[in-house]
């Protein structure tokens, strides 16, 4: 039995417990990893149903490791607290019975032992022990966290070097008095983010967060980015995706651009100058980017531009955009494509491509708004040859290719900014509501969506921060950063769906954040790769050696 006191025995007993845990986890996914790779041998087509699943079970074990590994961070800090302890017994209890009894992939399908060729005798002999004992008592456990919220105690995130916490109190600060008190607002009216409020952020240095001090950034790398993104992001997912744009346009010159390009692009991408954006995406392709149509023709000393390319975010306003084109139409696979930094006139609202062989429109949207969508045709638009990426042509699929491990782990960043708002606009309202002559937050199903969400959210921070910091490392991470995007992403809509659901019919109102939130978290298992995608990408992984 541990108990809830969070007295020093009861901590040094729950991380003995939450060792045999993660074997246990790790145990059950090395047998669900052979029993589907010689399911696979016999099947050459494969089975998406059980490799998927696969993909889901390792990304459980991955992040009831990276839980585990945080209270042992704690722990030897002697700051393995009460709300550490119940967050800690809560989340890997939770995790343990759901791959013995089955993973919810999304509201409608469900991965169970059986998918893998695994026995539900077999699961339950590995993983019996370590589930008994942590969820003993797990409704008052649930109800203590809660009530331990509701009265003020701090969770604790990530553990930063003081560089990296000084930036989290500053945008969290920012984020309270420039944004929260607007969001609703921006997002009812469907308005852009105000230009004053992206040059704030050029000040404080969101944009050069992970551009080197030599061409005028703070390269602070990818662990700086999720901290920024996940704080902007609790305050409105569209103002903590600004400065993933330049983030990924960054890194692709960084890593592919020419040293003239460096010199031109970095410095005024990291001071807000530019504003980039990405025009990968095209209306037949979507996440088969290897048979896109856009054609880039080479005529003298510039490329004219033929094609449509859709889902442009912040598109109008962008001066710079990243656009992948095929310059060899011979060639119709990953090898004909090129990155060109294609300049354009900013534009407004009103008139949102003043620029000669360039056109388009807006795509309206339910949430993550702010930015505005847009799809864009091109007849003829010229884009300097200077401007090819590298300077060689034919490389654009293999320099996208890199900045995925960046694009995911930072779109799990903001996935989780977005879960963490939710969370708190739950308890408050719970906390606030009366019914039958009490606070709903005394209420067995409300606190336990509530400590549910904010144990969740605490596996998927750790998931999100681990992938950042091995990709600071120089590290290959695009197997924790696609598990970290693919959790984040159904983190964000469960929290966001139990605020709702908290709020009554208050939830299904315009005037309270939580319906926005809905909206706003249902696109991260959509962008950056679809959830099916990115367990695919994960199985293929797994599966490889």
């Amino acid at each position: 039995m541990i108990s809830l006191t969070g007295e020093p025995a009861a901590a040094t007993a729950l991380l003995g417990l939450t060792r045999e845990a993660v074997v246990a986890a790790e145990a059950v996914l090395a047998a669900a990893t052979a029993a589907v790779r010689r399911h696979c041998s016999e099947t050459p087509k494969g089975e998406q149903r059980a490799t998927h699943g696969l993909a889901w079970l390792a990304t459980y074990a991955e992040a009831i490791r990276q839980l585990c590994a945080y209270a042992e961070r704690l722990h030897a800090a002697a700051r393995f607290g009460e709300v550490e302890q119940l967050l800690l017994q809560i989340g890997l209890s939770e995790y343990l019975a759901q791959i013995l009894g089955g993973i919810p992939m999304n509201q409608t399908e469900i991965v169970r032992p059986a998918d893998f060729g695994l026995s539900a005798a077999d699961l339950t002999m590995r993983l019996a022990g370590p589930l008994e004992r942590l969820a003993f008592d797990s409704e008052p456990r649930r109800a203590r966290l809660v009530a331990l919220m509701a009265g003020g105690a701090h969770v604790r995130g990530e553990e930063l070097e003081d560089t990296l916490a000084s930036f989290r109190d500053e945008m969290r600060k920012f984020a309270e008095s420039e944004i929260v008190p607007k969001a609703q607002g921006w997002h009812l009216s469907d308005s852009s983010i105000p230009l004053e409020v992206i040059a704030q952020l050029g000040k404080l240095g969101v944009f050069a967060l992970t551009v080197p001090e030599m061409w005028g950034g703070l390269g602070l790398g990818r662990q700086a980015m999720c901290v920024v993104a996940e704080e902007l992001s609790r305050g409105y997912v569209g103002v903590g995706s600004l400065a993933t744009r330049s983030d990924i346009a960054a890194e692709l010159i960084l890593d592919g651009g020419t040293p003239e390009q460096k010199q031109r692009w970095l410095p005024r991408i990291a001071s807000g100058e530019i504003l980039p954006t990405a025009a990968f995406t095209e209306p037949d392709s979507g996440s088969d980017l290897a048979s896109l149509k856009t054609r880039a023709i080479r005529h003298g000393g510039a490329y004219r531009v033929h094609g449509s390319k859709t889902w442009i975010t912040h598109a109008a306003r962008a001066d710079l955009m990243m656009l992948l084109a095929r310059t060899d139409p011979q060639n119709p696979g990953h090898r004909g494509l090129s990155i060109l930094l294609a300049e354009k006139p900013r534009g407004t609202d009103e008139d949102p491509f003043p620029a000669q062989g360039m056109s388009g429109s807006e795509i309206e949207v339910l949430g993550y708004r702010g930015m505005k969508e847009y799809e864009i045709a091109f007849d003829g638009f010229e884009v300097s040859a200077d401007n090819l990426l590298g300077g060689v042509e034919g490389a654009g699929f293999k320099q996208l290719m890199r900045t995925f491990e960046s694009s995911r782990i930072q779109t799990a960043a903001r996935a989780v900014g977005v879960a963490e708002a939710a969370l708190e606009h739950a308890l408050a309202y719970a906390a606030a509501r009366r019914q039958f002559g009490e606070p709903i937050i005394g209420f067995p199903r409300v606190s336990d969506k509530i400590a549910l969400v904010a144990a969740e959210i605490a596996m998927v921070r750790q998931l999100t921060y681990s992938a950042a910091r091995q990709k600071d490392r120089g590290a290959r991470c695009d197997l924790e950063a696609g598990m970290a995007k693919l959790l984040a992403a159904r983190v964000a809509w469960t929290a966001a769906d139990a605020a709702v659901q908290i709020h009554g019919g208050n939830g299904y109102a315009l005037e309270f954040p939580c319906s926005r939130l809905l909206c706003d978290a249902r696109v991260f298992s959509i962008f950056e790769g679809t959830a099916e995608i990115q367990a695919e990408v994960i199985a293929r992984r797994l599966l490889e050696g």
